[in-house]
């Protein structure tokens, strides 16, 4: 049988301080009601000015090779799914190779963002797959709040802040591990969700950035009619490829933007709530971390074991979009 990267540990961490709609209330113009009825979102985890993606993705780190049981020293690679680094460069992947010890890894950032561990965990899978790498780190972990206008009221209610890591590890002779990935993408929907300022197009502090949006810009109607059908396609097609079932499925943990978009994905493949993994009421939009946080709680609670088929599904800023089925 081939290589396989199974995943071996895994962890997550967020902030202490919790925003909850009522604080919102006092903040911009909204109530519970109208931030629950169209997200789902009851409260969510906001970074201190110290706390960063680096240090989310140490903690988160720390957690999944304690699990794994995997030295720091051992690890070949780091990647790190993030569009909100701590710094333009160097890579925060390299930061937290800095803060965990990890000194004969190799280490990358891979920008997709919502959709970012999708992207990061199938590049890793493939490493491992191809041979060229043994014991792989992969991070999931955003920041949005720091990005976001906290007048606007129909962005400022949807995004939190978190980070989850895996440890994935080559394993002969077995059918564990990321069995198989569908990525997708359409440029040409950049315009949809995006923050101008601070690359090189507008340049932070530059004359190309002034009267340039420096927080976050999404149109949320386009957003949402996108995730909608991009969730359900990159589930359907993954599934196709793999002459799969719906009913094969174990337990399905869609990137948690908003309950309604999570709702109509399970309703497309004819899944039971009881199968579906759903924390956006506590954590809002985590982005990279949603569906590392969501593995890992799943974990915890005792809804994902060994042996189970797991369907995971993201989309975000690009447009990017994929889905991993991973056999725990």
């Amino acid at each position: 049988m081939p290589t396989k990267a199974v995943i071996t540990g895994i962890g997550h961490a967020v902030p202490t301080k919790v925003l909850s709609n009522a604080d919102l209330e006092k903040l911009v113009d909204t109530n519970d009601e109208w931030i629950t009825q169209r997200t789902g979102i009851k409260e969510r985890r906001i970074c201190s000015a110290e706390e960063t993606c680096s240090s989310l993705g140490i903690e988160a780190s720390k957690k999944a090779l304690a699990m794994a049981n995997v030295s720091p020293n051992d690890l070949n690679l780091i990647v790190c799914g993030t569009v909100t680094g701590d710094m333009l460069f160097p890579s925060t992947s390299c930061l937290i190779q800095a803060g965990i010890g990890a000194t004969n890894a190799g280490s990358y950032d891979l920008g997709a963002a919502c959709a970012g561990f999708i992207y990061s965990l199938a590049s890793a899978a493939a490493m491992i797959e191809s041979g060229a790498s043994k014991k792989v780190l992969v991070i999931g972990v955003d920041t949005l709040t720091k990005f976001v206008d906290w007048t606007d009221r129909s962005t400022c209610v949807l995004f939190g802040d978190g980070a989850g890591a895996v440890v994935l590890e080559a394993t002969e002779n077995t059918d564990r591990g990321v069995v198989k990935t569908v990525l997708l993408s359409d440029g040409t929907g950049a315009p949809h969700i995006n923050l101008e300022v601070g690359g090189s197009r507008y340049p932070s502090c530059s004359v190309q950035a002034e009267g340039k949006r420096s927080s976050i810009f999404m149109a949320g109607a386009e957003v949402y009619r996108f995730a909608v059908n991009a969730m359900g396609e990159a589930c359907c097609r993954l599934l196709d490829e793999l002459n799969m079932t719906p009913e094969e499925i174990d337990l399905f943990v869609p990137h948690q933007a908003n309950l309604r978009i999570i709702d109509s994905a399970a309703k497309r493949l004819g899944l039971p709530p009881e199968k579906v993994f759903v924390n956006v009421q506590k954590y809002g939009n985590t982005s990279g971390g949603s569906i590392p946080i969501g593995l890992s709680e799943a974990v915890e609670e005792g809804r994902l074991k060994p042996g189970m088929n797991v369907l995971t599904v993201g989309f975000g800023a690009g447009l990017v979009w994929g889905a991993n089925l991973i056999r725990w």
